[in-house]
């Protein structure tokens, strides 16, 4: 399946996967309000074997036919867990 992978302008680290460019008809309202304006920086060829960075491929593909798009949210930062009262 062809993937369009778009960055977010306002949150480092989102990424956004279209199954379509420039098609953001599935994505809801409040979410590409919270990207700002969505960048694209990849196009590429998914398949449930491709290796991703940080995403599994099964789960983006599930997701772009069943949402018809995927977020792959910025990685935790371990830091905030300290932060947040995670330990006592």
């Amino acid at each position: 399946m062809k993937c369009y992978i778009y960055k977010s302008s306002k949150k480092e680290q989102l990424y956004l996967y279209l199954p379509r460019q420039d098609d953001f008809a599935e994505v809801p309202e409040i979410l590409l309000q919270t990207m700002g304006v969505p960048q694209r920086v990849m196009e590429l060829e998914l398949t449930p074997e491709r290796p991703l960075a940080r995403a599994s491929a099964p789960e983006v593909l599930a997701s772009l036919k069943e949402k018809g798009f995927y977020l792959q949210m910025p990685p935790r930062d371990p830091l905030l867990d300290l932060r947040g009262g995670g330990l006592t």
